[in-house]
């Protein structure tokens, strides 16, 4: 994997990677119709490798990982999920710019 690669996680992986990760994990839950999704792509490979030390990035494709997708009742794409300790402590809907997303995630990473 490349370190500019943003992880995918899946229905098998998510306990192991997200809900256990030592750092806050920054998940976007996305899907390969969804155009503002591939918007981000970029954004989210430039914060994984920026923010490496601070926090973790990941996607979850919505349409391959259902159980998940509805275990934290996410209905629009893409949606930003922060977990910290095991939990999810912020939600957010919708692309947007880099700065924004980070100004967004400042209080809770």
């Amino acid at each position: 994997m490349d370190i500019t690669d943003v992880m995918d996680v899946t229905d098998e992986n998510f306990a192991a990677e997200v809900v256990g990760a030592e750092l806050p994990v920054l998940v976007e839950f996305t899907a390969d119709w969804c155009p503002p999704c591939r918007q981000m792509g970029p954004v989210l490979r430039a914060l994984a490798t920026e923010e490496a030390d601070r926090f973790k990035v990941v996607q979850l494709n919505v349409d391959r990982n259902p159980e998940t997708t509805n275990a934290y009742k996410v209905l629009s794409m893409p949606t930003f999920m922060v977990f910290r300790g095991g939990e999810p402590v912020k939600a957010m809907v919708g692309a947007r710019p880099k700065r924004r997303l980070l100004e967004e995630l400042a209080d809770v990473i």
